[in-house]
């Protein structure tokens, strides 16, 4: 489906029926889509929930140019629950989008029922090599994204269907984005600095869920930033990396659902 948000056309996978239902928005990370959620976001919209996993500006189906900071990703978060014909949502955001859900609950704070946020912490530096291939499209910025956010058994098959290729299918998928996205994403999240003031902010339920092999935010960086958010629950996806929606869709589904409470 598509929405109107700040006047540019935003694709959101889900379902959007009203009357009162619960919204869930899924928010993806640096050179991904909405796509990463699909186990999940299905979930939620074929039990009842009312469902957005949106495209950010600039990436998959959206139409651009991306956004550059984190706190324009959080105020253009606020304007899509509101598009979303909805009051408050429950936010559910990974990497990047992790850190946009929580400065948009620190600072739009009514607009947020609830905060999941996956694969993040109070920091979330980019390498400069990484950030200067990704400004030239270069193949190493994707490779190394690829490759990292991964735990080991992703990287070595371990997919949850048979014959699925998961490395290859996240390379595929940042090989696909719009030019800029990755970078401007990779530099958004490189800029914030410190988190630990936002989430000092948040007063909503908030679950911080890690994967226990992640090397680009690692589960220690979780558990920090977990403590900064007064009553934020904490959990980690045994053998999960980065990618733990993917890598580890059922449990990832299973710990939302205990969050959510269905």
């Amino acid at each position: 489906m598509k929405l109107l948000i700040d006047g540019r056309e935003v694709f959101a996978a889900g379902r959007l029926a009203g009357e009162g239902r619960r919204l869930i928005v899924f928010l993806h990370g640096a050179g991904m889509d909405h796509s990463v959620f699909a186990m999940q976001s299905r979930w939620f919209a074929s039990r009842g929930f009312d469902v957005a996993a949106l495209d950010w500006p600039g990436h998959g189906r959206s139409q651009g140019p991306p956004l550059a900071s984190i706190a324009a990703l959080a105020d253009w978060t606020a304007m899509a629950i509101a598009a979303c014909g909805a009051a408050r949502a429950v936010l559910v955001g990974h990497s990047m989008g992790a850190l946009a859900a929580l400065d948009c609950a620190a600072r739009h704070g009514d607009r947020v029922e609830a905060l999941a946020l996956l694969g993040a912490a109070a920091r979330m530096p980019v390498h400069p090599d990484m950030l200067a291939s990704a400004a030239r499209n270069g193949e190493e910025a994707i490779a190394m994204v690829s490759l990292w956010g991964l735990g080991a058994p992703g990287v070595q098959g371990g997919a949850p269907a048979p014959g699925q290729w998961m490395l290859g299918a996240i390379r595929r998928l940042i090989e696909a984005s719009p030019r800029g996205a990755l970078h401007a994403s990779l530099a958004a999240c490189d800029s914030y600095g410190d988190a630990t003031p936002a989430a000092r902010q948040v007063a909503c339920p908030t679950l911080v869920l890690s994967g226990e092999r992640d090397l680009m935010t690692p589960a220690k960086g979780g558990r920090a930033l977990a403590a900064a958010i007064a009553g934020a629950r904490f959990e980690t996806i045994p053998g999960a990396g980065h990618m733990m929606m993917i890598e580890r869709d059922g449990e990832t589904l299973a710990a939302l659902r205990r969050f959510v409470g269905v």
